[in-house]
């Protein structure tokens, strides 16, 4: 016991130090920001959650896992700010964690024998749980994009058919199809204002195509790099591909369905046939029960 209480004297001490720097840090960023001219004020948690994610600690633990700059590419997480933001909570979920269960152990389960194998669990849960969660994340984006990718087609069909070009007809999706397709277009921007920065757009799309690893996508972007180098010849290509998309949403919806009629029948199996078993052979079983008993 006591050399629990000297532990949490310990980070009590550590966080009572840890706060003061980040204070003072802070104050000297607003004295800048107010010579400088600026007057915006920002959240306190987030700028202590940034601060937090901006130490050589959070971003070197990003930094070692590439699984994780590729999960935050596809979830779109590019910016500074919001990879700093992962990386404070890649680190202070851990350690919150461990700490509740050091704090609330003893209190619950006074009598455990290795009382470090629980923080320790804790520990390693708190250090999973982030990179599982933006995982989800992830993957819910891609199925997203795959599902925005069969709309963003035919309408390219549309303004090539226009006769726009494919840069101007990516320029004009981006800005007036938000609401249609929000995670593209979000993706067609980034990509737009690193071509307006002096980058070419077939190597731009290529590159967005492989942080993002989404076939649909992959597949319409080798199309445009056709279009960007040939300058024509690929709308067939064009329809072609939705023609292929179509048909793979319709098999994924066929097997959707039979693994839900599946699911179904086992449903029924559980439980209608015990009802149904106590309907039909309830009064033979009952009728049987009386002829034994007045044999």
């Amino acid at each position: 016991m006591a050399l629990l209480i000297s532990f949490l004297l310990f980070l009590g001490a550590l966080g009572l130090v840890a706060n003061h720097l980040l204070v003072q840090r802070r104050r000297e960023r607003l004295v800048t920001e107010r010579l400088q001219g600026h007057t915006v004020r920002g959240d306190r948690w987030a700028d202590w959650l940034r601060r937090l994610g901006s130490s050589p600690l959070a971003q070197h633990s990003i930094s070692l896992d590439h699984e994780t700059q590729s999960l935050l590419n596809r979830v779109g997480w590019r910016k500074a700010n919001q990879r700093a933001m992962f990386a404070a909570f890649q680190v202070s979920v851990p350690l919150l964690l461990m700490g509740l269960v050091t704090v609330f152990q003893p209190l619950l389960f006074p009598n455990v024998q290795s009382a470090w194998i629980a923080p320790l669990v804790a520990l390693g849960i708190g250090y999973l749980m982030p990179k599982r969660i933006l995982a989800s994340l992830a993957k819910r984006r891609q199925a997203r994009i795959a599902r925005e990718v069969s709309t963003f087609i035919p309408l390219l069909r549309i303004l090539f058919e226009s006769g726009m070009a494919v840069e101007q007809s990516l320029r004009i999706l981006s800005t007036e199809a938000q609401r249609l397709l929000p995670a593209l277009t979000h993706e067609l921007r980034l990509v737009l204002s690193r071509v307006d920065s002096g980058l070419e757009l077939g190597d731009e799309l290529s590159k967005t195509a492989r942080l993002l690893a989404v076939d649909e996508f992959t597949d319409t972007c080798v199309i445009l790099q056709q279009l960007l180098s040939q300058g024509g010849g690929a709308m067939k290509s064009l329809l072609a591909l939705k023609q292929l998309l179509d048909d793979r949403r319709l098999t994924r919806l066929q097997e959707y369905i039979s693994k839900m009629a599946a699911k179904m029948s086992v449903v029924m199996m559980v439980f209608l046939f015990p009802a149904l078993l106590i309907v039909l052979g309830g009064p033979a079983f009952i009728a049987i029960g009386r002829a034994l008993s007045n044999l």
